[in-house]
């Protein structure tokens, strides 16, 4: 290990000077020799790497989106090649090679770091040993050493011995008990920023060998942290637990506003964003627009969660445009200035004909051929009608069967080329 941290020897000098600006500033309130100076320093020391790498951490998202452009392409691979697994992956490294996206773009941000935790390892190490290193005289080694946080000295390790704790005055149990929550504050840490990456935002519609990737590695990193955190003096657990926060923070921060297309954390999200347009009527931040312009350009093939949050904003009278912005539809505009009722009223009514009544289903009937009138069946005549018809029926004899077509005339109450018959007895 010892050989590793050398190679990141030429960054323990810079690494050590921040540390020590830091001391100076916590010691001046809490004490040079306190283990609040010198962990607020290691804490301060991992916020300001990490704010340094906000720039690979937007590059790592953009790759991650190119990364999602990607999902039907790599759907069609393996429909195609389901049953050649060596032909599939292929297949993918092939269109990641074409489109110069990368799949391990995720683990920028760790390697990027790794100088700063090697160096600062390097700077624990001398002075749990006892050595200057970098800017740290003799006075801020022996302040350093002298330095608990909850009992446990900055430079003592979980598989030190009794006698290697004499010389910092510490207890053996205390050294353990605080090494051992921290590494497990560690562990579950790395293992719940890795899950809520894997349950809420990936999208479950294509499954592909990085995702299993994803999902070995969600299990192996937090073994590997307990595993190799014990031989991690209290500072580096310190650093290494600062960090995994500060990860699962950004992480949270990222599903919950630019989820991935097509995971759960977008159809939260859409959810959101839906209930928010129809309440001001529009969209609120650049990043909502550009939400809303990515869904407007993909046309049919949106997921389930995009077309129901398109139909969802059509149905209250929005449209979404191009560029991102959401605004009245003009067609339930009209229709709302016309009767002055809510759009959604307007559209229920629209959808609900008037009911017409019998004789206006009879007159808008079509005839049955040219020439022919529409004779109604008995039991559609009126009562009048038949009032009418037995009135006349007793009155005059029976016509003469002369065929099909006069009896159908002489029941329907009409005659040929004569007056037509009253509509009721007490009209003759």
């Amino acid at each position: 290990m010892d050989t590793i941290a050398s190679l990141f020897s030429f960054i323990t000098t810079p690494v050590s000077w921040v540390i020590v600006q830091f001391h100076r500033v916590y010691g001046a309130i809490f004490g040079p020799d306190t283990g609040w100076a010198w962990g607020l320093s290691i804490v301060s020391l991992v916020i300001l790497i990490r704010i340094c790498l906000i720039p690979l951490f937007v590059k790592q998202i953009k790759a991650t989106r190119a990364m999602q452009t990607l999902q039907p392409e790599m759907k069609k691979i393996q429909e195609r090649y389901k049953n050649d697994k060596q032909r599939q992956s292929e297949e993918m490294m092939k269109l990641y090679k074409e489109t110069g996206t990368n799949p391990l773009s995720s683990c920028l941000p760790i390697l990027a770091q790794s100088p700063f935790f090697f160096a600062l390892y390097h700077v624990l190490n001398g002075i749990a040993n006892g050595d200057t290193i970098g800017v740290i005289n003799e006075s801020l080694l022996a302040s350093a050493q002298k330095a608990h946080i909850f009992g446990a000295p900055l430079a003592a390790k979980f598989t030190d011995s009794a006698s290697d704790l004499v010389p910092f005055d510490a207890s053996l149990t205390n050294v353990r008990i605080v090494t051992a929550i921290m590494i497990v504050m560690m562990s579950a840490s790395q293992f719940f920023t890795q899950r809520q990456l894997m349950t809420k935002n990936v999208d479950t519609s294509v499954k592909t060998p990085f995702m299993q990737q994803q999902k070995m590695l969600m299990y192996v990193f937090p073994v590997m942290f307990a595993v190799f955190g014990i031989n991690f003096p209290v500072g580096v657990l310190v650093y290494w637990l600062t960090t995994n926060v500060w990860t699962m923070g950004q992480q949270m921060y990222v599903i919950r506003n630019n989820p991935t297309p097509g995971s759960k954390a977008q159809a939260a999200y859409l959810e959101r964003l839906y209930k928010h347009v129809t309440h001001h009527g529009k969209t609120r931040s650049r990043g909502e627009r550009a939400i809303v312009k990515a869904i407007v350009a993909k046309g049919r093939d949106r997921n389930d969660a995009e077309r129901k949050f398109i139909n969802g904003l059509t149905k209250v009278g929005f449209a979404a445009q191009a560029d991102g912005t959401v605004i009245k539809s003009e067609a339930q505009a009209a229709v709302q200035a016309e009767d002055g009722t809510p759009t959604s009223a307007a559209a229920a009514r629209r959808q609900q004909p008037k009911r017409q009544s019998k004789s206006q289903r009879q007159s808008a009937a079509p005839a049955k051929g040219a020439g022919e009138t529409i004779s109604l069946s008995k039991s559609d005549e009126p009562e009048d009608t038949k009032a009418s018809g037995a009135a006349d029926t007793a009155a005059k004899p029976a016509a003469p069967k002369s065929g099909g077509g006069g009896r159908s005339k002489a029941q329907s109450g009409q005659r040929k080329g004569g007056p037509q018959r009253p509509k009721s007895p007490s009209k003759k």
